[in-house]
């Protein structure tokens, strides 16, 4: 399955290198097609549902109740509008009822919904619909902050500019103090 889907993106690439009047017997351009389907068999592993992590929760036996906050985790998508890669970081933050996460998982559940055509702002909800499911949380918040290159490198043309988007689910959306101490936290940690 995964070589028939190799060759036939490759074969449509290679179809459209041919439009641009590219040499398809330049050494530099011979493999660009197979490499490509690599490629993007690699970073849309997120289509794939067999790809989803499992979510590895323990049982919060010490009653814990105060927030759990992972921070800067690095990320990079394609664009769903252009094919264009997005990159950035995701915040999570969530409040244990009864059970807890592994902290590897929240990066992988990031990544998980990162590696598909995407826009940002349904990525963000993606997460924290994620960890609402599968830990019943008090609370779930989700900041993603990225670059996109279908606004720095066409259109608008416009480097460096950041886009920021959240979701806010539970008791961060009810109690503001809640989601400002996230907030807050993240403030913090860009000023170390």
């Amino acid at each position: 399955m995964a070589e028939d889907r190799m060759e036939r993106i490759s074969y449509h690439i290679a179809e459209i290198m041919k439009v641009l009047n590219l040499d398809l017997n330049d050494p530099h351009l011979r493999d660009t097609p197979e490499r490509f389907s690599r490629m993007y068999l690699e970073i849309f592993e997120g289509l794939d549902d067999e790809n989803e992590p499992g979510m590895t929760v323990f049982p919060n036996e010490d009653g814990f109740e105060d927030m759990v906050v992972m921070t800067d985790i690095a990320f990079y998508s394609m664009c769903a509008h252009h094919l264009m890669p997005f990159w950035g970081h995701a915040h999570v933050a969530y409040i244990p009822t009864d059970k807890i996460v592994g902290l590897s998982k929240l990066a992988r559940v990031a990544e998980y919904h990162a590696r598909r055509p995407q826009i940002q702002e349904r990525m963000t909800h993606q997460i924290a619909a994620y960890l609402e499911r599968e830990l019943t949380p008090k609370g779930t918040m989700v900041v993603v902050e990225a670059r996109h290159l279908c606004m720095e490198m066409r259109g608008v043309e416009k480097p460096g500019t950041w886009t920021t988007t959240s979701a806010v689910r539970g008791v961060f959306k009810k109690e503001r103090v809640t989601r400002e101490e996230f907030l807050d936290l993240l403030g913090r940690r860009r000023k170390a």
